[in-house]
């Protein structure tokens, strides 16, 4: 079924519809300021990769920049980053690991994580 994006003009804001026939489309307003004037606007979509694509985006230096090697937050960021774009479900013991309730409090204090 067709699910079409429009943006309103008036507020800028996009509105998602769902719509049955091109031949007799449905009046439409904006969800939020109830204005009839939208524009359909493309919609996002994913662009599957290969893993080769995926592992040469991770090796960019341009992912490294926000990168502090000295953070925890900064290195579960990038850690969490990394699996999503492996597709990997990291599950949620590693999830509470790389926020810190897993580690032991040692650990934690010394800054070193091996």
């Amino acid at each position: 079924m067709p699910i079409y994006e429009y943006r309103c003009r008036q507020c800028k804001r996009r509105t998602t519809r769902l719509v049955l026939s091109l031949s007799n489309p449905p009046q439409l307003s904006c969800d939020y300021c109830h204005s009839p004037a939208l524009e359909r606007i493309m919609s996002r979509f994913a662009s599957p990769k290969s893993e080769e694509a995926r592992l040469e985006a991770l090796a960019d230096p341009g992912n490294l920049a926000g990168l502090d090697e000295s953070d925890p937050q900064s290195m579960a960021r990038f850690m969490k980053k990394m699996g999503k774009e492996m597709g990997e479900d990291l599950g949620d013991d590693f999830e509470g690991a790389l926020e810190g309730e897993e580690l032991p409090p040692s650990t934690m204090d010394s800054g070193d994580i091996d």
